[in-house]
């Protein structure tokens, strides 16, 4: 933890937003974690834990690789400065791993899913992203089945 007044942000004030809805939607087979390119009022918005996953999703262009409809919204005190909330976002992998992505993404129902946005222990923006399989009805309604029990057996033990 960090002292008072260092103005470093302690672990409680690093904010972590998860994408919940995407373990219910998809299999991961594969995590990745990915630095992305941001502005000033970006990362203060990210601090402030406005951020909204929900519909984003990863796609090449070229070589590189973005994250697309990932919703940060704007910055409350910037001015002409401020940024466009659902941009385009380049994210930061090695290029073994970039090319590896992309021989994956060439086989049938696969995709890149962001799972959460956090600051490491530098600091630093990152993108945890998985290659995921979509998962049919009966899978959804299979784990919907298998929480249940397992909250059941979780209230009857305490």
């Amino acid at each position: 933890m960090a002292s008072k007044g260092t103005g470093k942000p302690t672990a409680a004030r690093r904010p972590t937003i998860q994408n919940r809805k995407a373990g219910f939607d998809y299999h991961f087979l594969d995590t990745y974690e990915a630095g992305i390119m941001l502005t000033g009022t970006e990362v203060k918005s990210i601090r402030e834990g406005k951020v909204q996953l929900l519909d984003a999703f990863c796609n090449f262009q070229g070589n590189e690789l973005f994250v697309f409809n990932l919703e940060i919204a704007p910055w409350d005190t910037g001015s002409y400065n401020n940024h466009s909330p659902r941009r385009p976002r380049k994210l930061l992998l090695s290029r073994q791993e970039l090319r590896k992505l992309q021989v994956k993404l060439k086989e049938a129902g696969l995709t890149i899913v962001p799972k959460r946005l956090y600051f490491n222990d530098r600091n630093l923006a990152k993108l945890e992203i998985a290659l995921a399989k979509g998962k049919k009805d009966y899978d959804k309604r299979e784990t919907l089945k298998t929480r249940d029990t397992e909250r059941a057996l979780r209230r009857g033990e305490a």
